[in-house]
């Protein structure tokens, strides 16, 4: 101990030294007796799937997500009757202004339809609003907008 009461110059490296060379040793070494590690090959993928995988993310799918979480906070709106912040929902500054009008439609209209009419018109609000948002793909007043 120095004259403080803390470590010694030296003596942080008597603690470290041992633990880092443990650690080397450990990490070094692999099951197969030492050969370097290697990733395993991927797995070929057939050309059929290939072409009905998703690929980047397009306008469309922007629009579909958007859509899906417009109707679902749109439902959960109606059901509770509060609207939570539009961070903690997922929800860019744009698609909270879409929720908005969609829940707004939807109650002007649940007082005067059954609630499948009203799941419709949610369906149909968000869908059209949110088509016409990423019509020309993302929005370019910034990821929150």
């Amino acid at each position: 101990m120095g004259r403080r009461g803390g470590l010694r110059a030296g003596a942080g490296f008597l603690v470290l030294g041992p633990a880092i060379s443990a650690l080397l040793v450990v990490t070094g070494c692999d099951r197969s007796g030492g050969a370097p590690h290697t990733a395993p090959a991927p797995t070929p993928v057939p050309a059929a799937s290939r072409s009905a995988a998703p690929g980047p993310a397009s306008a469309a799918s922007d629009a579909g997500l958007c859509s899906r979480l417009v109707a679902h906070w749109s439902r959960r709106v109606l059901d509770s009757g509060t609207y939570g912040d539009y961070q903690s929902m997922g929800l860019s500054n744009g698609q909270y202004e879409i929720l908005r009008d969609v829940v707004d439609a939807a109650r002007a209209a649940q007082q005067s339809q059954g609630d499948t009419r009203v799941d419709k018109l949610i369906d149909r609000q968000a869908r059209r609003a949110c088509t016409e948002r990423y019509r020309d793909g993302t929005p370019s007043g910034g990821p929150w907008q």
